[in-house]
């Protein structure tokens, strides 16, 4: 078992608080560089900024596991300078109006930090206040010694944070998954040829992933991500009996999405490691979202792909909760995996 301590700590503390927006992965892809280049036997960065790193298995022809995770976070894209200190701007992947006025937020490279300000309640119509308010009525505020560009990318301000049993962080999503790479490629097994996809553009339309399934041409993917859980109370305190994954109830395993039917023998197959390794286990149940595993599974002539996601909750907000527990279970379900591997998992 592998486990998770200082080092893996402070790796997903500097993978979190770097921004890496849609497009403007450069500081995640830094560091993701700087961490794998002593254990990989190769890296390349390809045409669209991804990170594509192969570990060399044992034998005649090992079986070729893909494993992806995205570098790339939601944000913000400054489009106007409205002058002053007063930037207009768009969302950058799905983000929820409603989480954004009065948060803080750094823009572009220098880590110039503002705030989205609108309209204070105190004016507002009575109108006004039953209708979301939309982006073109947000603004970035800098103030008059702030300087944006337009094309310069931003996002929250939240800073990593280890609470108990708890991360808090903005972009967990997925940069808990590119953590879980990370330290999976340190330990890789030689029964297998191990590559790792750490992707761009997930959150604009899987786009570096598309591109790891053609230059991988891997037998069978994984695509590990953060799923929003959706396990708080029902409005009216009774027991929430329609969640699709918990908290603490470890490393959830796909069947379907709204991009992929999950490869039923590699679902069978985790969830058989699971048990035998008695590692927590859910599944996460059908419908919404969608992860890299979409855009793998269509590459050249298919790919069996399953996804695999740590849970969290108010994904794509200033701040999601996760449970360093259910990282460990992730880590160590996908270890007992690889090394369990043999090319008769695609002949069940």
């Amino acid at each position: 078992m592998l486990s998770i301590g200082t080092t893996q700590f402070k790796l997903l503390e500097k993978l979190c608080n770097a921004m890496s927006v849609s497009g403007d992965e450069g500081e995640v892809r830094r560091i993701v560089l700087e961490e794998v280049k002593p254990y990989a036997d190769e890296v390349k960065v390809d045409a669209l900024g991804s990170v594509m790193v192969r570990k060399h298995g044992t034998g005649k022809k090992p079986l070729k596991v893909l494993i992806d995770a995205h570098m790339d976070e939601v944000g913000f894209m400054i489009v106007h300078d409205d002058d002053d200190g007063f930037y207009n701007f768009e969302a950058v992947g799905g983000i929820d109006p409603r989480h954004l006025v009065g948060k803080q937020v750094i823009v572009g490279k220098d880590y110039t930090v503002g705030v989205i300000g609108a309209k204070p309640i105190h004016l507002t119509t009575a109108d006004e206040r039953k209708h979301t308010i939309n982006l073109d009525s947000m603004r970035i505020d800098l103030g008059p010694e702030g300087k944006a560009k337009v094309g310069d990318r931003a996002t929250f301000a939240t800073k990593f944070k280890h609470v108990g049993p708890s991360i808090m962080s903005k972009s967990i999503d997925d940069r808990i998954g590119v953590a879980i790479l990370i330290e999976l490629l340190k330990y890789a097994p030689k029964n297998i040829e191990l590559c790792l996809s750490f992707s761009v553009q997930e959150e604009v339309g899987l786009r570096g992933a598309t591109v790891a399934g053609y230059y991988f041409e891997p037998d069978l993917a994984i695509a590990v991500d953060s799923t929003p859980a959706r396990d708080l109370p029902d409005y009216d305190g009774s027991e929430n009996i329609t969640y699709n994954t918990k908290l603490g109830f470890g490393p959830a395993i796909y069947v379907a999405n709204s991009s992929t039917i999950d490869d039923p023998r590699l679902v069978r197959f985790l969830e058989e490691t699971a048990i035998s390794e008695k590692i927590p286990y859910q599944f996460r149940q059908p419908g919404g979202g969608g992860t890299n595993a979409g855009a793998i599974q269509r590459s050249r002539a298919g790919v069996p792909v399953v996804s695999v996601s740590v849970p969290h909750r108010y994904t794509h907000s200033p701040i999601s909760v996760s449970r360093v527990d259910d990282w460990k279970n992730t880590l160590n379900l996908l270890y007992a995996a690889l090394k369990r591997m043999t090319p008769d998992i695609l002949k069940r």
